[in-house]
């Protein structure tokens, strides 16, 4: 099953990617396992999944420590300072980092380490009350300060916009993470890389590649209905 909803995952996202006249290839694919255990997991890898993307640290560790070797791992849920020192150095990019001072802690873990760590800044794009992630005014002063910590390599933004079950409801959303990211890189305050949207899930995930999503992070439609998602 998995591989057959991988593939047509894979099919929507080249045609999503066409109408917009954009390259496929551009565009990373992460299997949110959230919920999925390790045989499942192996399942995917199988099928050809290469990159996973975990929410919780409790729950991820023991996935990655399972099939480190095999398979890439990204952070892509709420992240508190005191558990950054388990994720820094174990996952290839962080998501969610919401604060200057989550980015600082994750510097200092990566300096310990002596390692680069990547990560994105996660902005609440709509301004929901409850949801996690800087505001859009905020953006390009904690992007001009991330910029300046020497362990951590900051590489575009993410968002979850305000649920709707009409995907075209929140192109709005994806279209203005897209404008603020350029509108960052044309000041110039941001790494020379910094260019990645990680935006979309499984129910909107074309509407996110239309707008410009260079990382797509799916699980329902790739795991089916999973415990705690």
């Amino acid at each position: 099953m998995i591989k057959d909803n991988l593939n047509e995952v894979r099919d929507r996202m080249a045609s999503a990617a066409r109408r917009a006249g954009r390259n496929p290839e551009d565009i990373l694919l992460i299997a949110a396992s959230k919920g999925v255990g390790v045989e499942r997991l192996r399942e995917g890898l199988a099928a050809g999944i290469r990159v996973f993307g975990e929410s919780k640290v409790q729950e991820a560790m023991p996935k990655v420590h399972a099939l480190e070797k095999e398979a890439q791992w990204h952070f892509i849920g709420h992240l508190q300072s005191n558990k950054a020192k388990y994720v820094v150095g174990k996952f290839e990019l962080i998501h969610s980092v919401d604060s200057i001072e989550l980015s600082e802690e994750i510097n200092s873990k990566a300096q310990k380490k002596e390692i680069i760590q990547s990560i994105l800044l996660e902005v609440n794009i709509s301004g929901e009350k409850g949801k996690f992630g800087v505001m859009p005014d905020e953006v390009m002063e904690i992007v001009k300060a991330m910029s300046g910590l020497t362990a951590v390599s900051l590489k575009g933004l993410m968002t979850i916009p305000p649920y709707s079950e009409s995907p075209d409801d929140v192109r709005p959303w994806f279209r203005m993470l897209r404008e603020l990211r350029d509108n960052v890189m044309r000041h110039g305050v941001c790494p020379a890389d910094f260019r990645e949207l990680s935006m979309g899930m499984s129910g909107d995930f074309e509407v996110a590649i239309e707008e410009g999503a260079t990382v797509v992070r799916i699980g329902t439609a790739i795991f089916g209905n999973r415990k705690g998602s």
